[in-house]
């Protein structure tokens, strides 16, 4: 058997034990006593060891297909059929010399090639290809990526209409006039902010020619910049940077109000299910913390089933109340005023990339030390278009 699956199977196995632990033990106050709570922690901790190693695996078992997989393709066209010519940054005269630039071993024969893509900041734009890999880098490293709506925009701010209010119908008597009713439209603005990362490499690494430069820059780019992007995208204010789902002024709407500062019920969690439009909750996913799954993971409905429930399907994630349940550390705590938990449809947060990853090579900065610098950025927006879209609950205040 496939040794994912069998610490998926196995997961599930010790959540059944640690439940049924749980249930024998619980006193007629709902709590258990510190000891048996010391043993249900330990059991608890093993369900979230296997989650983990299973996570591990998975993206061990991606890594090891792309890097096994056929770097060349068998001969499906006809022999005088002439293959697509590319163009602009997708040259493989481009490629050698972006690549050449940054180990600095541009030469005048290839150097006019980087005039395609040299931006109005004197450096370079990623190649096409490179740009895709730095993309699907980021959707690894960012969670939110993986769910919010992402579009690409070339200049100026993008304009997204969204309605505001609709209209109605209404009954009326014969020959009557009827009566307007139109619906109502406003904007949302997606602008473009900037951020960046700097790397550092050195002479050695630089020119050993067994050293992967572009996998290890698009490596640390994904780790910086997707860790960033994803705590703007929650907790941004919209100053110089994005708009966050968390944020007071444009983020998720407030679907219940708990009763403690501290603490999560069931009930609240129902009705944070519930406050949501259930046109939105067929393609909701909760979003919360470490923390907070570890209280939800106590917690019961109505027919006494756990909310939380382990996937057994590699793939398919946990879920609450039949739903995906995703964790991001940026994700608040339980404490006063806090919105602990989101729930709805993040496709309705967009995500605005400024297309041209740029990338620029510091030869003198750090000189003395014998390393190179390489400063890598992208211009991007975030926004939640539909506020009733996405709803939390927040701690009492």
């Amino acid at each position: 058997m496939n040794r994912i699956q069998e610490l998926r199977e196995k997961r599930a196995k010790v959540w059944d034990q640690t439940k049924k632990f749980l249930d024998e033990h619980r006193q007629e106050s709902g709590l258990i006593s510190p000891e048996d709570n010391a043993v249900y922690e330990k059991m608890e901790k093993e369900v979230v060891d296997l989650g983990k190693e299973v996570e591990r695996l998975e993206r061990q078992e991606t890594m090891d297909r792309e890097l096994t997989a056929a770097t060349t393709n068998p001969l499906s066209a006809r022999p005088e059929k002439t293959r697509e010519e590319k163009t602009g940054r997708a040259t493989d005269a481009y490629k050698s010399a972006f690549w050449g630039a940054m180990r600095n071993k541009v030469n005048p024969s290839v150097q006019n090639a980087l005039q395609i893509g040299q931006d109005s900041e004197g450096g370079y734009l990623v190649p096409d290809e490179y740009e895709q890999q730095l993309i699907q880098a980021l959707e690894e490293a960012n969670v939110m990526r993986k769910l919010c709506h992402v579009i690409n925009t070339s200049h100026g701010d993008r304009k997204i209409p969204v309605v505001a209010s609709h209209g109605s119908a209404a009954w009326m008597d014969e020959e009557s006039a009827l009566q307007e009713s139109d619906d109502t439209f406003t904007q949302v603005s997606l602008s473009a902010y900037k951020l960046g990362t700097m790397l550092k490499v050195s002479d050695e690494l630089l020119h050993d020619s067994f050293f992967d430069l572009d996998a290890y820059v698009a490596g640390e780019f994904a780790r910086r910049i997707g860790a960033a992007e994803e705590e703007s995208f929650l907790l941004g204010n919209g100053i110089s940077k994005p708009t966050g789902l968390l944020n007071s002024t444009g983020g998720a709407t407030t679907g219940v109000t708990a009763a403690s500062a501290t603490a999560i019920t069931m009930d609240e969690v129902i009705d944070l299910y519930h406050s949501l439009k259930s046109s939105y909750r067929k393609n909701a996913t909760f979003m919360v913390n470490d923390a907070t799954i570890k209280t939800i993971r106590k917690l019961k409905d109505g027919q006494g089933q756990y909310l939380w429930q382990p996937s057994v399907s590699a793939g398919t994630p946990d879920t609450i109340l039949n739903r995906p349940v995703l964790t991001s550390q940026y994700m608040p705590t339980a404490a006063v005023g806090e919105k602990t938990i989101l729930f709805g449809d993040f496709n309705y947060y967009w995500i605005a990339d400024r297309q041209g990853r740029t990338f620029k090579r510091l030869n003198e900065l750090y000189a003395a030390n014998g390393q190179v610098g390489f400063l890598a950025s992208q211009r991007l927006d975030g926004k939640l278009i539909l506020p009733e879209a996405v709803k939390a609950l927040q701690q009492k205040v």
